[in-house]
């Protein structure tokens, strides 16, 4: 008697399940740089990453900001963020800087 292939799901690992915290970056009006690093992989959530971010590596993105939001998704933990205004004056010093949140485990 021939013995059957086990069935396995063939749904494939979402970005969420494979990227779950996200990290949101918001701009306060004044052009601006940001520098994000994590200890695992990091991805801009846009239709065109190379307008919006230059992703240095795997695991650090920079960027600048003036107006409006962008989003990454993560693996892992934050290990850095580091933003500074269009002066170089960097947060907490400069009220202009971006706005950074980060959640974890979150599905959308």
């Amino acid at each position: 008697m021939a013995r059957d292939d086990p069935v396995r799901s063939q749904t494939a690992p979402t970005d969420t399940d494979r990227l779950p915290n996200l990290v949101t970056v918001v701009g306060r009006g004044v052009p601006s740089s940001f520098e994000i690093a994590v200890d695992g992989e990091i991805e801009l959530v846009a239709d065109e990453p190379a307008s919006n971010a230059t992703i240095v590596t795997e695991n650090v993105v920079e960027g600048a900001i003036d107006v409006g939001v962008q989003r990454f998704r993560f693996s892992g933990e934050m290990a850095n963020v580091h933003v500074v205004d269009w002066n170089g004056v960097p947060a907490p010093e400069s009220s202009s800087t971006p706005y950074v949140h980060v959640d974890y485990g979150v599905d959308r």
